[in-house]
């Protein structure tokens, strides 16, 4: 089976990673050498530190890299047999994406969203092909992180789904499945945990440090939400809430004014260097 990924950024070469070193031929796409060149080095860089905490072998590293193709050109997916976007979240593009996708890649192509928050249904509808429609929300880091949110859409068939999830197992990822809705439930949960506690950062209930503490010491997560922000980036948490906030118009979905603020002085989190906290780039 090959696997196309379109988009090399954080996600994308993530999981163009993971497939590789599970010995599936990987393409990937995006629209200058010099993305690509920066992606495949970022892989390159995250399997030696695998090679080094022996998760695998120097053999393993070498077949994992000789698996990727880099290409610039939409139509090196016509032989691919799943195309998984991992494009930025944008509504338009995508569904232009995806009726691209539709006319390049053979009938019985599955065409994937690695979205967070973009309606899977609303992406089926740009094809011709709604049963081969599904989302893979991958989390990040992608080689570490176990979950794999499979999103079903309306159209998607079972034998679509199975697929899905047996690919995922095969991938050493545990796949979890849901219903097409706004920020899924990974999102939809998880983005007002991070808005409420940039609401408490901001009316100086503590620091970010002390608020990342709580949460961490006193309700099990392993990342506090300032942080997990700041991986995430400002600029997606935002862009999520703000779906979540349209979709259901309720109060609670609107991003925090500081969210907003750091959005527009770019401070984005670690991708810039400067969000909740500082980072060396």
């Amino acid at each position: 089976m090959k696997i196309g990924v379109l988009g090399a950024g954080t996600m994308g070469n993530g999981i163009a990673h993971v497939f590789a070193q599970y010995n599936y031929k990987v393409v990937l796409v995006d629209v200058n050498d010099q993305i690509l060149s920066n992606a495949f080095n970022s892989i390159e860089k995250n399997l030696n530190r695998q090679c080094q905490k022996n998760i695998i072998n120097n053999k393993d590293l070498k077949n994992s890299l000789s698996n990727i193709e880099l290409s610039t050109e939409i139509n090196s997916f016509k032989s691919c047999d799943l195309v998984i976007e991992a494009i930025k979240e944008d509504l338009d593009l995508k569904k232009k994406i995806f009726s691209q996708l539709d006319l390049i890649c053979d009938k019985n192509t599955i065409l994937a969203s690695n979205t967070s928050s973009i309606s899977i249904n609303s992406l089926a509808d740009s094809t011709n092909r709604s049963e081969k429609v599904i989302g893979m929300h991958f989390m990040n880091p992608v080689p570490i992180m176990k979950l794999v949110e499979i999103i079903k859409g309306n159209k998607t068939s079972k034998e679509t789904i199975d697929i899905i999830l047996s690919i995922s197992k095969k991938l050493d990822k545990i796949p979890i499945q849901c219903n097409d809705s706004p920020g899924f439930v990974s999102n939809r949960i998880l983005m007002p945990m991070i808005n409420e506690a940039a609401h408490c950062y901001n009316e100086g209930v503590a620091d970010a440090q002390s608020i990342d503490s709580i949460m961490k010491l006193g309700m099990g997560h392993p990342m506090g939400p300032l942080k997990l922000a700041d991986l995430i980036g400002i600029d997606v948490c935002v862009y999520i809430l703000n779906v979540l906030f349209n979709e259901f118009n309720d109060v609670k979905y609107k991003p925090s004014d500081i969210l907003v603020n750091m959005l527009e002085k770019k401070y984005l989190g670690k991708k810039t260097g400067k969000g909740f906290y500082n980072y060396e780039l």
